[in-house]
């Protein structure tokens, strides 16, 4: 038996992605799945160390792993016309952005890279993603970038949107999503445990979307207390045919995305990508 260790953030779309392996409800052979949740910057610091057989990371991280890990084609978090949210108390004008200081939820995450490709000039302190919208609510930063499901409840919440970085990225690339996290697994697993992992992956996330309701009664135990409606729309937004592949368009999204974000000199250097 061959343990693979899978870790992913606690929130609703991850969870409905990973219910087959969670639940058992695949046939897994001699590869045994545990999963171990944490917040996507945690996971982008522990893959530097090869913690997990099998990681979620931000898009941004990958530069810095790529020798490690390799990028699954299945698993991918995109924003199709829409992303993090970049918000405020207030409404904020474009001549204002120098003044203020944003939150963002991690500087490893693809939102705090898309933020910076948007204006480099934006100064930024890191906090918790949970701890953003109350930071700004009490006055501790001016605005912050909302991800997870703060981007579906940001307005009820009370703030203003300054802008939706998906939608930036779709205007600036002529309708590419905007890449957001992906799927990793370590290469020293071997080229036949990696292929095989690789296709448990897909036929979990397939397994869902064939049985939605039953996974998203399981995603729902990590909503963080959105209604059914608003879990399931935001389900639907992270786990689609995107997530079962990139695809040739999706693909063109990640290439894109690291290209731009080097030629910023916001990444070291743009790696391999394997799609595996």
């Amino acid at each position: 038996m061959t343990l693979i260790r899978v870790a992913h953030s606690p929130d609703s779309d991850d969870a409905f992605m990973f219910y087959a392996l969670a639940r058992n409800l695949i046939d897994t052979g001699d590869l045994r799945f545990d999963h171990v949740l944490a917040d996507i910057e945690t996971l982008n610091r522990e893959a530097f160390d090869g913690s997990y057989e099998v990681t979620a990371i931000s898009i941004h991280a990958y530069p810095h792993l790529a020798d490690r890990y390799a990028l699954l084609d299945s698993g991918a978090s995109m924003g199709d016309g829409y992303g993090p949210v970049l918000v405020g108390r207030e409404p904020l004008a474009a001549d204002r952005l120098g003044e203020i200081t944003v939150a963002i939820p991690g500087t490893l995450t693809s939102a705090a890279l898309a933020l910076k490709m948007w204006n480099p000039q934006l100064d930024t302190t890191v906090r918790p993603f949970d701890a953003i919208m109350p930071a700004i609510a009490a006055g501790e930063v001016d605005a912050g970038v909302v991800i997870h499901e703060g981007q579906l409840t940001w307005q009820e919440e009370g703030f203003f949107k300054i802008v939706d970085l998906g939608e930036w990225w779709a205007e600036e690339t002529g309708g590419l999503p905007l890449p957001l996290g992906g799927n990793v697994i370590r290469r020293d697993l071997g080229e036949a445990t990696m292929s095989r992992v690789a296709k448990l992956l897909r036929e979990s996330i397939e397994f869902s979307l064939a049985h939605r309701g039953e996974a998203l009664d399981y995603a729902m135990e990590y909503g963080r207390g959105l209604e059914r409606e608003k879990a399931d729309r935001f389900v639907g937004m992270y786990v689609n045919e995107l997530t079962v592949s990139y695809g040739e368009r999706g693909r063109r999204a990640v290439e894109l995305f690291l290209q731009r974000a080097h030629d910023l000199k916001l990444i070291p250097r743009v790696p391999r990508l394997d799609f595996l």
